[in-house]
């Protein structure tokens, strides 16, 4: 079961230490590798294909970034909780303005409060949406409803990360898909 997205850094640590496992997919069938070996299939890799990873460079070889690493054991599963950072909210609203429905680039984009902070609004994700330049400026200290202005959809707090959602639409990442698959139709409802 997909437990969470680790950095690159992280996740080598874990596989280093014998915590975890690589696991790598080739012509649909799933491998397990364990440090030493998977520095022997990356040096394979990055002679011919050297596009099909990221890579992680030392003084001596590089190493591939591995898609999937799997631990050896665990007592709980972490929290769930994504953080409300500009990176987040822009992947959660599509880098699309919640109000006029156009999407931008991020330098375009601000964060809106909904109920302005200068009406008693917070910053949480249920408050906060993407808006362009133009639609916040419209809007200024005022809600929706003050304003004229109608929201595009309901802001709501992610259950998982946002940029999984990006990374999934990259090919690199298509491994990925069966686990969060299997996540998704199983773990408890609450």
């Amino acid at each position: 079961m997909a437990v969470r997205v680790v950095n690159a850094r992280r996740a080598m640590t874990m596989v280093y230490r014998r915590l975890a496992e690589i696991v790598h997919v080739e012509d649909g069938k799933f491998l397990s590798y364990d440090f030493e070996d998977w520095i022997d299939v990356s040096r394979a890799r990055s002679a011919f294909q050297p596009e099909m990873h990221d890579w992680i460079r030392t003084v001596r070889f590089q190493i591939a970034v591995p898609k999937i690493v799997r631990l050896l054991g665990y007592d709980k599963l972490p929290r769930t909780n994504v953080k409300l950072n500009r990176r987040n909210l822009y992947a959660r609203d599509q880098n699309r303005c919640q109000y006029c429905g156009k999407r931008f680039a991020t330098a375009d984009l601000s964060v809106d409060h909904i109920l302005p902070r200068s009406q008693g609004g917070i910053t949480s994700w249920d408050n906060v949406v993407c808006a362009c330049l133009r639609c916040n400026v419209r809007k200024g200290g005022r809600t929706p409803e003050q304003a004229g202005m109608r929201l595009i959809t309901v802001p709501r707090r992610p259950k998982r990360s946002p940029i999984l959602t990006v990374k999934l639409s990259d090919s690199r990442y298509a491994s990925w898909k069966q686990f969060l698959d299997f996540a998704y139709w199983n773990v408890e409802l609450k």
